[in-house]
């Protein structure tokens, strides 16, 4: 393990590292050059840096920021708009110059983004952050199962469907794919297989003549000829379960245990 600040006079520079859910990873350095080191170039980002970070023992998870300008190359406005960036894996350190010697201070995800004209600033979730998560399950009416996931036991490779849409409508932001525009999508996810968005995960919020209408923005530079993934969606209902899944034995959910209202009733005189 490297030791640093032992001199009056140091080689070491800050480091992040952003890897984004579609596969990019991206280094920065507050050095004044690239350095290359554990396998990846960190691009000299002197207008970019980490604030101070805050390590505790407890549970409570640690806070940090990150504060840069939006002209790099490697962050744009209108990739942070679009979503690339939502739940980066971030990780923070120092490292020497010289001998690339480095050690990793803190490891989180990017949460919330403020932008304005000239730069961001991104808050990071720690990894403490996992154990502030509910362990038991509350009541619900619905299902509280993820579609396809471990608890539902449905085979999510039989819900999925790989096509090429022939419509891209950024205005509306609504994404055409022929033979697959079914209200069985409602719900459901849509994914970008190549394109400025690829990678990137898109609610479906509604099915029309116009295509899927998507819960983000679609970039405006986005092609009509794109493959990609689709998943079909669920309303996490009973009654949908039963009927078009004939899944209830996997139900997670309490349709028929009373409400609060049950409190507020009061018998009445016949």
């Amino acid at each position: 393990m490297p030791v640093f600040f032992t001199q009056e006079l140091e080689t070491v520079a800050t480091f992040w590292r952003v890897f984004r859910k579609d596969g990019v990873a991206l280094g920065f350095t507050s050095h004044d050059r690239d350095l290359v080191f554990h396998g990846l170039t960190h691009r000299a980002a002197p207008g970019m840096v980490p604030s101070a970070i805050r390590l505790t023992r407890d549970l409570q998870p640690d806070s940090a920021e990150v504060e840069g300008a939006l002209s790099h190359d490697a962050i744009s406005a209108a990739d942070l708009a679009n979503g690339l960036f939502d739940e980066a894996r971030v990780e923070i350190g120092a490292v020497d110059w010289v001998s690339k010697e480095f050690e990793t201070f803190y490891i989180g995800k990017l949460g919330h983004v403020s932008e304005d004209q000239t730069g961001f600033v991104a808050e990071l979730a720690s990894a403490k952050s996992e154990l502030s998560k509910e362990l038991t399950p509350r009541t619900s009416p619905t299902c509280r199962a993820i579609f396809c996931g471990r608890l539902c036991g449905l085979s999510a490779a039989r819900f999925t469907h790989r096509a090429t849409s022939d419509l891209v409508n950024a205005d509306a932001n609504r994404v055409r794919v022929p033979g697959l525009n079914s209200a069985d999508f409602i719900d459901g996810q849509l994914r970008f297989c190549s394109g400025p968005q690829a990678g990137t995960v898109f609610g479906i919020v509604d099915v029309g003549a116009g295509g899927f209408l998507l819960d983000r923005a679609l970039a405006p530079e986005t092609p009509s000829q794109l493959p990609v993934e689709l998943v079909e969606g669920c309303d996490h209902t009973l009654v949908t379960c039963r009927t078009r899944f004939s899944n209830v034995v996997n139900f997670r959910g309490e349709p028929f245990l009373p409400g609060n209202d049950l409190l507020a009733r009061y018998p009445k005189p016949q």
